[in-house]
């Protein structure tokens, strides 16, 4: 019986949008089982909280990993990248990218990640064209000058969005 191929996709998902699923999507198609690194990463400084992310992007994903019967997790993670990915399994690591930008960034990180473990791979996806301007940071803003996000992310993160926005003007 063959191995099965872990992949890991990471990020910090704040919130999840319609590019990170279309990664998701095709990614499921490389894999047999599809663990979703949600990064604590602070610096951010978030709108939901990690808790949160991670509920919500199991709800818009777990749907198209039961569609293609791919094993599916999310978990939060915060370690080392690499280290992560060893304790979950992982033989590649999922990135999508965007721009020019996405490249230079990811590229030094992949540097990186390879002195740490040269036996996971990463793979990159590029975002469909039609995702490819869509941040989550983007989204955010957006959403604080009362600007219509619907095209961005799933109907149910758009609500939360909204409804978090407005709660922090209270």
């Amino acid at each position: 019986m063959a191995r099965k191929r872990v992949g890991l996709y990471p990020g910090t998902f704040d919130p999840i949008t319609n590019g990170h699923l279309d990664i998701i999507k095709r990614g499921l198609r490389l894999v047999d089982r599809l663990v979703i690194g949600v990064a604590t990463n602070p610096s951010k400084d978030p709108l939901f909280s990690l808790e949160e992310r991670v509920a919500m992007v199991d709800r818009e994903a777990r749907p198209m990993a039961e569609e293609l019967g791919v094993e599916f997790e999310v978990a939060q993670f915060d370690e080392l990248l690499m280290h992560f990915a060893e304790r979950v399994g992982a033989d590649i690591i999922i990135r999508g990218l965007r721009a020019v930008a996405d490249f230079e960034y990811e590229f030094q990180m992949t540097g990186m990640n390879y002195q740490i473990n040269p036996d996971i791979e990463t793979v990159f996806l590029m975002a469909d064209p039609k995702y490819q301007t869509i941040a989550s940071r983007l989204v955010k803003e957006v959403a604080r000058y009362d600007g219509k996000i619907s095209s961005f992310v799933p109907a149910s993160v758009a609500e939360a969005v909204v409804k978090r926005v407005a709660e922090s003007r209270q």
